[in-house]
């Protein structure tokens, strides 16, 4: 039998329901919208509802606890750091070391130490965590040939080198599953792919997450900022766009150690975001919203201060629950007589880093 071919003007063949409109109802077949009408009874037993500061504080206590086992055992500290100096450069403006240091035993950190001309030690310090791409070359001036550039070129805008302009040190990290933190096999695909797959999978398997590993690594760079003299251990930032701002959420709700944090690209909620749009499997926390939601995350870090900023034309972070979630932090620093603490803005853009009102704000807030 000859193939049919389609009569000029025909509608394109979608798929076995073509047709069969007046049969089913469509909306039955659609998983995405199946899981959203879950999530309206999913319990978030551990949302805040506290209505003191002496209730919050207990909430913390028990959602803090509660944060550690859904992201499993953390990765095992490696007894000492053995930290090697690779590289030191002078720019315009800053200085720049490359460091590696042990996380855990059999596995490094690379990491960019940038100390500003503009400051004096012991400087105030932000570990800067880049998002999906190239990794930390995303943040610190390097293009993908490897050569220096001015330009601040991609979403992320080297933010390391912007924290530096602004009379901060930048400890720019790379994480795991990007850069040369990748397997071989990954490696060979080019360098803006990632290896969170199968890394972020053998985690799940494992009963740990990519969260949690990448969690341990900040606090092995704050073990490490800890040893050099020339940074301010007790005035210690967090900041990161996208899958840096996950880290940078999470990092900070669990690390005492952190001061202050920026947040970009990321706070928005789960069910708007990860939980209805495709993202990269390093985001996800199994039984997560058994107990709480990203708002409540973020409500472990107050009241020490937190900055959070959105695009307003985000396509992976919808912008309106990105409002409505940083309205329900607001609620919880509110609680804590903290509402200078925190702070958002939105910008007319895409999914980027923006950093005009953030890098002040981490600033004003590591400042002494």
């Amino acid at each position: 039998m000859a193939p049919q071919v389609p009569l000029p003007g025909a509608a394109k063949y979608s798929g076995a329901l073509d047709g069969a409109d007046a049969k089913v109802d469509l909306k039955n077949f659609d998983p995405v919208l199946y899981s959203q009408h879950l999530y309206e009874s999913a319990p978030l037993r551990l949302t805040f509802r506290a209505q003191t500061r002496k209730q919050a504080e207990a909430w913390q206590k028990k959602l803090h606890a509660k944060l550690i086992e859904l992201l499993g055992p953390l990765p095992v500290s490696s007894p000492m750091l053995n930290a090697q100096t690779l590289e030191v450069r002078e720019f315009p403006g800053y200085r720049r070391e490359k460091v590696m240091f042990e996380s855990s035993p059999g596995l490094n950190v690379l990491a960019y130490l940038l100390t500003p001309a503009s400051a004096k030690p012991p400087y105030a310090t932000v570990v800067c965590v880049p998002g999906h791409g190239r990794g930390v070359d995303d943040i610190i001036g390097v293009d993908d040939q490897g050569r220096d550039r001015t330009d601040k070129d991609g979403y992320q805008h080297d933010f390391a080198i912007q924290a530096a302009e602004h009379g901060l040190a930048a400890v720019a990290i790379e994480p795991i599953a990007f850069g040369c933190r990748r397997d071989a096999r990954t490696s060979k695909k080019g360098l803006k792919v990632s290896a969170c797959q199968p890394v972020a999978g053998a985690a799940l398997l494992l009963g740990q997450t990519m969260i949690g590993w990448r969690v341990h690594d900040v606090m092995r760079t704050i073990d490490w900022i800890e040893t050099r003299k020339e940074l301010d251990a007790k005035r210690v930032g967090c900041m990161g766009i996208s899958g840096g701002g996950t880290c940078t959420l999470f990092s900070t709700a669990l690390e005492p150690r952190i001061r202050a944090a920026m947040v970009s690209g990321y706070l928005n909620t789960f069910r708007d975001s990860v939980f209805s749009l495709s993202h990269c499997i390093d985001n996800y926390i199994p039984g997560v919203l058994q107990w709480a939601e990203m708002y409540d995350i973020a409500g472990l870090i107050a009241p020490r201060p937190l900055f959070a900023e959105s695009g307003e034309r985000d396509d992976i972070f919808p912008i309106a629950a990105s409002r409505a979630s940083f309205g329900r932090v607001k609620k919880i620093y509110e609680v804590f007589g903290a509402t200078d603490m925190t702070a958002q803005e939105t910008f007319d853009d895409a999914h980027s880093f923006h950093g005009v009102a953030g890098l002040p704000f981490l600033k004003k807030h590591l400042a002494g």
